[in-house]
């Protein structure tokens, strides 16, 4: 992680602001780089870490990274966790992903049946078909489980669409959730929120698409990626 500087959140005026008290007093705006609704990930007086970025291209130079809720930090920034995956993915972090000579990001795909879009991951050069990875950053905590998506999102659907039709052509396709907060046990779809999403993903499976659930570690300076965690798919 670039340096991290600590604060405390006061106010989230919109999806992509948050305003901020730093240790040192100051207040400032920051970015938040998520288009979720980041429910329970942040509340009034929660504590929060930020970089800072002083290009002058940008519009606020501080930018939220993480926010803890009583459970350990929680990732906000959506950035992160593709980075940390592919690390961990090329270090053979994750046994079902290892073992692929090539690792590609953010790839143009264009496939029979769905209309064309980028993936976050290609591995290729191994045993094992080439792969199609999409990763999602998931910090909804309900009760027990981690859930996906916080929002309504067509734009996954579409990325499920794009790992079936992959499957069909003879690849991989792999849907990976990175669990970004240390609570939850176990990784569900968030049915009451998206049920279009929750049927999605399970059309998906049935169609080949392989589903990882997989937790990111906090670490004082860094993220890295941790252990599995088992989903449920079923219905509420």
């Amino acid at each position: 992680m670039p340096e991290l500087h600590s604060g405390r959140m006061l106010a989230r005026p919109n999806r992509f602001v948050a305003e901020i008290e730093l240790s040192t007093g100051e207040r400032v705006q920051a970015h938040v780089p998520n288009t979720g609704t980041l429910l329970t990930c942040w509340t009034p007086g929660a504590p929060v870490q930020l970089t800072r970025d002083d290009k002058p291209s940008r519009k606020l130079a501080w930018t939220l990274e993480r926010v803890d809720m009583g459970g350990g930090w929680i990732g906000v920034n959506t950035l992160r966790p593709n980075q940390v995956m592919a690390e961990g993915i090329a270090a053979g972090a994750i046994a079902e992903l290892a073992g692929y000579r090539r690792l590609r990001r953010e790839l143009a795909v264009a496939l029979a049946g769905c209309a064309p879009g980028r993936i976050d991951i290609a591995l290729d050069g191994g045993s094992r078909p080439p792969a199609l990875v999409e990763v999602k950053n998931v910090t909804l905590l309900d009760g027990a489980y981690l859930r996906f998506p916080d929002a309504k999102t067509e734009r996954g659907r579409k990325h499920l669409k794009l790992l079936a039709a992959a499957v069909a052509a003879g690849q991989r396709g792999v849907m990976l959730f990175a669990l970004n907060r240390a609570e939850g046990a176990c990784f569900a779809p968030a049915w009451d929120i998206d049920p279009k999403y929750g049927e999605a993903l399970l059309n998906a499976a049935a169609a080949g698409v392989e589903l990882l659930a997989v937790r990111l570690r906090h670490e004082p300076e860094a993220m890295t990626v941790g252990e599995a965690v088992v989903l449920d798919l079923g219905r509420p």
